[in-house]
């Protein structure tokens, strides 16, 4: 059960195993990108080209739904970013039960986006978690643990890629200590426990009074979507990709304090932040220098107001 490609590569990695893979389920196709023309999952796609039963329940109650479940008979469930809470009914379903492959270094980022939390958080390591699925979010017994470093350039979509290579191998190891009855499940500790929500849009503005360094771990968790933004004489500008320019200025925050080929300097609650790549709201995506030799953006600027 999973949805977007980062499920994708761990259906990958179970299609490689001599367990046979008896369904998929995944969230119904929906409408996507600029043209939002009705696009299926990574997922689906991939399992149709393998001949796999695909189920796509627009709600996993549905009694239809939990009867074409009942039908794959499945020994056991793994579940990868699926996008659903789900009910003891599936849970209790196959004998094996249901595993989760989750992003994060559990009880650390529980929740629907532990990537870019953990991003934004400044944390220098993650992974993934291997757990046995409770009907609270991402709270069951730890199965195995798979740890890699985040990289100072890390975007949420470089760290996903890295993280579903991991989970596949992990899933792996874990269906394996399981048939064998080598693993053994853990209680997650009540200390050490963050929430890691839904990314919405206030969580993308770039609140200018904050650091500079807070400031650019969000434009990188942001990537590729939604992006964070400011605006530009009214306008929406998405800040794609940027870096910190330094550690002083006594400029008001939000102020741009140069701006050249080598970036727009912004002032910020402490040092300034350098944008490298932005666009402006009906404008397609581009480098700074590009981008001031359409756009005057003298120092004094003011963004975000």
């Amino acid at each position: 059960m999973g949805t977007p490609r980062f499920a994708g590569t761990i259906l990958e990695t179970l299609l490689t195993r001599p367990d046979p893979v008896v369904g998929v389920v995944c969230q119904p196709d929906r409408p996507r990108g600029r043209g939002l023309a009705v696009e299926p999952p990574a997922v689906k796609t991939l399992a149709l080209a393998h001949g796999i039963e695909v189920l796509q329940p627009e709600r996993v109650r549905d009694p239809s739904f939990l009867d074409a479940l009942r039908a794959l008979a499945p020994d056991l469930i793994v579940v990868a970013a699926y996008g659903r809470i789900l009910p003891r009914t599936i849970l209790d379903l196959p004998p094996q039960g249901c595993i989760n492959v989750h992003a994060s270094i559990l009880p650390r980022h529980r929740g629907a986006a532990p990537i870019a939390h953990a991003i934004m958080a400044g944390d220098r390591t993650t992974g993934v978690s291997i757990m046995v699925m409770t009907e609270e979010m991402d709270a069951g017994d730890v199965l195995l643990v798979r740890e890699t470093a985040i990289r100072p350039d890390d975007t949420t979509a470089t760290l996903t890629e890295r993280l579903a290579v991991l989970g596949g191998h992990a899933i792996g190891e874990a269906i394996d200590g399981l048939k064998a009855g080598t693993l053994r499940p853990t209680p997650q500790s009540d200390a050490g426990v963050t929430l890691a929500p839904r990314i919405e849009r206030a969580h993308a503005r770039l609140v200018w009074t904050r650091p500079a360094v807070e400031l650019e771990r969000l434009v990188r968790a942001l990537q590729p979507a939604p992006a964070a933004f400011t605006t530009l004489d009214g306008k929406v500008l998405k800040v794609h990709r940027a870096a910190i320019a330094s550690a002083g200025g006594t400029e008001v925050p939000g102020t741009v304090v140069a701006a050249g080929h080598s970036g727009i300097d912004v002032a910020t609650g402490a040092g300034s932040l350098r944008l490298l790549e932005i666009q402006l709201e009906g404008k397609r995506r581009l480098d700074a220098a590009a981008f001031l030799a359409g756009h005057r953006v003298p120092p004094g600027t003011c963004l975000g107001g």
